[in-house]
């Protein structure tokens, strides 16, 4: 039953906290002429409550203890901003949702983890989990899906999903600048973390690609042969080559239905350079879906940051004022699917590879072999000396052939004395 006034409390109050705060209380009036309802900040809780973050908080709206959110009776709606897939935040949302408390959250880590369970308890009792900010930020792909999308057929879903690495590859694809420069330009701006870890080893992007597949497919959260590479071997060389070769380098998160099975992966990847998503550069997300009728669906815009953030979490929070009770993942739990998952290796490729070797007779001949062996075969070879003559770098543009012989080569290939670098492997997405 719609309530005419909700009591909210905002845990954790780091930068999308204060941000989400004073943004409520500045729409308050706005809030109830769009919902028909009034939006109280009755409580919020940090890990430090003396911290600045020049902001005047009434000293009656602070909590003694965080779990005391997820317990009080005059607390209707949690807004979970802690972070971290266990822990504090874990402990918040269970113990909120158990206790009848509608959640909230931008968390991505803990619902990939945990979606499962907390959708299950959040159905069974009859309350609302929303977490459109996890993925993308303020592009609104998850209500996309659930509401927009709702009668679609999707078979495929893809795009790219994190901001830090695609502001990397775009600022070394438009200059010079090596990695290392470009990650510590990043850290400055503030589009990268102190600790970028997960945004550059694709963990990140992993964890809102299962959450997508999850509702594209109607399905529980699959965890397993998820491959993941990140974006810290693409340096200078590969993207100028790229370039040269009419191509980009781009970090993509891909799902898609073959054959009755999940295929999940994320991997820094070759694209034609006129195609949409090789021109989605900065800090912008997008994610593109593949269905029927619809054909092909896109979507792009800010994916982080306090204001698209922000944004995501206050659609969330006027869904529930407006009395809209709604299942997590859109559909009851027991007609959710278990879907098998598949790994890559039996699927096809064409790949770039470069190989930097000794400039020695036989080298080409006993790489070409290698290849052959396993089934790779040779569509375009170039052969760059290096300055000293001593070396030069070989690259390579296969035809398309099975992942599993496309990695075997590339094993094979890094024993072989002549070959001084770790070769370089980048599969060509067709899209």
């Amino acid at each position: 039953m719609k309530k005419l006034k909700y009591n909210i409390a905002i845990v954790g109050l780091g930068n999308i906290g204060i941000n989400l705060y004073k943004h409520l209380l500045k729409n308050k009036k706005n809030i109830k002429k769009k919902t028909n309802s009034e939006l109280i900040i009755k409580y919020v809780s940090a890990k430090n409550k003396f911290k600045n973050r020049n902001i005047k908080i009434p000293k009656n709206r602070w909590l003694k203890n965080y779990l005391e959110a997820s317990k009080k009776k005059d607390i209707d709606i949690v807004i979970e901003l802690i972070g971290g897939s266990d822990g504090a935040a874990k402990k918040l949302v269970f113990n909120s949702l158990k206790n009848k408390k509608h959640v909230v959250t931008a968390n991505k880590s803990l619902i990939s983890k945990y979606g499962n369970e907390l959708s299950k308890l959040a159905e069974k009792n009859k309350i609302n989990l929303e977490f459109e900010a996890a993925v993308a930020g303020g592009v609104p792909i998850i209500r996309s899906i659930k509401e927009g999308l709702i009668t679609n057929n999707i078979n495929k879903i893809y795009g790219i999903l994190n901001g830090t690495s695609n502001y990397i590859l775009s600022k070394m694809s438009d200059s010079k600048m090596n990695f290392k420069d470009v990650l510590d330009r990043a850290k400055k701006f503030g589009y990268a973390e102190s600790n970028p870890k997960s945004d550059l080893n694709g963990e990140d992007a992993k964890s809102k690609i299962q959450i997508l597949s999850s509702l594209a497919f109607n399905s529980f959260i699959n965890k397993s042969k998820i491959m993941v590479n990140g974006i810290e071997d693409v340096d200078q060389v590969d993207i100028s080559n790229a370039k040269v070769l009419g191509y980009k380098i781009k970090h993509l998160a891909i799902a898609e239905i073959k054959n009755n099975k999940l295929i999940q992966s994320v991997y820094p990847c070759l694209i034609n350079k006129d195609s949409y998503i090789a021109n989605i550069n900065g800090v912008l997300n997008a994610v593109i879906i593949e269905g029927n009728p619809i054909g092909k669906f896109t979507i792009q815009g800010e994916g982080a940051g306090p204001g698209p953030t922000t944004s995501a979490l206050v659609s969330d929070i006027c869904s529930i004022l407006r009395g809209n009770i709604k299942l997590p993942f859109s559909i009851p739990n027991s007609n959710r699917k278990n879907i098998r998952s598949e790994d890559l290796s039996n699927e096809y490729f064409s790949s770039y590879i470069r190989l930097d070797v000794v400039d020695k007779t036989g080298v080409l001949s006993s790489i070409t072999k290698i290849l052959s062996k396993n089934k790779v075969s040779v569509k375009r070879l170039i052969q760059n000396p290096f300055k000293s003559k001593k070396y030069s770098s070989i690259i390579i543009i296969s035809h398309k052939a099975k992942n599993l012989n496309l990695v075997r080569s590339i094993s094979e290939l890094s024993n072989k004395k002549f070959i001084i670098n770790k070769p370089k492997f980048f599969r060509i997405e067709e899209i």
